[in-house]
């Protein structure tokens, strides 16, 4: 998708501070964080929404997940609790349509959200 954000972040057309990468996916730094941690994990295939990529590739989705876990780790919040928020639509706050995980944590995180 040529006019994707996040597509010209992971072809390397757009910088970000990017903090872990696999096979599947690409995490970076939030350029608006809402937490000490506030990574976002994305898959280097397009795909709008979570819905979809469960749809279409449900181990690629399993990798996003895996990878955010791995963020955690890396953060060093794993033990102490993180969050793993998938907005899905503008509605729900969605406002690059190509699925990311924001990992959020470092502070305590109300309930609930939003």
């Amino acid at each position: 998708m040529t006019d994707c954000l996040f597509c010209k972040i992971v072809a390397g057309d757009v910088p970000a501070t990017i903090v872990r990468e696999s096979a599947g996916t690409v995490a970076f730094r939030d350029i608006n964080p809402q937490a000490p941690t506030h990574v976002l994990v994305i898959p280097r295939e397009h795909h709008p929404t979570a819905g979809e990529l469960a749809a279409a590739d449900a181990g690629l989705l399993a990798e996003v997940i895996r990878e955010a876990h791995g963020v955690a780790a890396d953060e060093g919040i794993a033990e102490t609790g993180y969050r793993i928020v998938f907005n899905t639509g503008a509605q729900a706050g969605q406002t690059v349509f190509h699925v990311h995980a924001h990992v959020l944590g470092g502070r305590g995180l109300n309930w609930p959200p939003g």
